[in-house]
């Protein structure tokens, strides 16, 4: 289960996503999921998948709480506990049940857990809650692998060809001169930065969250702006990314679209490039030729390779 992702929080959307009475099925590392809310409010999430014979329990329906299976009408609860096997009053429903999944709202996301027992809780990143911010969510599909989503968020060399005529405009007379970044463990992860500013006086910093995030801070000495991006594993060649974008100033409603489109233009300027890798998946290490300004990148595949690669729940 959840195979090369195993035991591990991931984000995989925004909590308003998650109506009362309505049932949410994605598709996580390879497993097909059912999220909805009990009767309290807090949400659930099953393994979208019926025990009994094995048919998705998202194309059933809701009753009192309880998720209907659409084949033969068994009920789980938000604990996978069996509720319920019609024409069968003594059936044993205790070992009946559903497979839960660890799940929790926290900053107004949803966090799944990608194991049967949680370990910890979501650690989320301090600029959602940052005071005097406004915050907005959007999310699409690639056709790639997440680690190839991951590693070019990391990757801070590849910005004034992919993005020239963007964010990495100010880069683009600059190709001949030396780059230094730096790779910094911390306890969630790591600080990925280079650290001249550039010449509006912005940071330009990158925090890698472990297992599929990054937050890029552009923030100035008066302005809080910063991405969150997150490369939820999907299937073997399709990745949900989900962009977070947080800001101090014009905090407005009403400029949210024109920030959703800045997002929207950037991030196709990356789709293109990362549909077209061969292959899909990063390869084992040896297989692509490296340079000094991949240490980010390589230190993104050790992690990989040595903690998430081969893992199961």
């Amino acid at each position: 289960m959840f195979t090369d992702f195993a035991n591990v929080w991931t984000i995989v959307g925004a909590a308003d996503d998650l109506k009362a009475g309505k049932m949410l099925p994605l598709t996580v590392a390879g497993e097909r999921v059912v999220l909805f809310r009990n009767p309290d409010g807090t949400p659930a999430a099953l393994l979208d998948r019926c025990p009994h014979r094995g048919v998705q329990l998202s194309l059933g329906k809701l009753c009192n709480g309880m998720v209907e299976c659409p084949f033969h009408g068994w009920r789980f609860d938000g604990s996978g506990a069996n509720r319920g096997v019609p024409w069968n009053p003594d059936a044993k429903t205790e070992v009946l049940g559903a497979t839960a999944l660890p799940v929790r709202e926290v900053v107004g996301l949803l966090w799944l857990f990608t194991g049967h027992e949680a370990d910890g809780e979501p650690q989320p990143s301090p600029t959602l809650t940052a005071a005097g911010t406004r915050t907005i969510l959007q999310s699409e599909r690639w056709q790639t692998h997440w680690t190839r989503v991951m590693e070019n968020m990391l990757d801070m060399p590849h910005l004034p060809f992919v993005h020239g005529g963007s964010i990495g405009r100010a880069l683009r007379d600059k190709t001949g001169e030396r780059m230094d970044v730096q790779w910094t463990p911390t306890e969630t992860g790591a600080l990925v930065e280079n650290v001249s500013p550039d010449r509006t006086g912005k940071t330009g910093s990158l925090e890698y969250r472990y297992p599929n995030a990054m937050e890029l801070n552009v923030s100035s000495s008066d302005k809080v702006f910063r991405f969150i991006s997150v490369g939820v594993p999907e299937t073997a060649t399709t990745t949900r990314i989900i962009f977070i974008t947080v800001r101090s100033f014009n905090r407005s409603r009403l400029f949210d679209p024109l920030f959703r489109w800045g997002n929207r233009r950037i991030a196709r300027e990356d789709q293109a490039i990362l549909e077209s890798s061969d292959p899909f998946e990063i390869p084992p290490p040896g297989q692509e030729k490296s340079v000094r300004t991949d240490a980010p990148t390589l230190a993104f595949r050790k992690i990989w390779f040595e903690r998430l690669k081969g893992s199961a729940a």
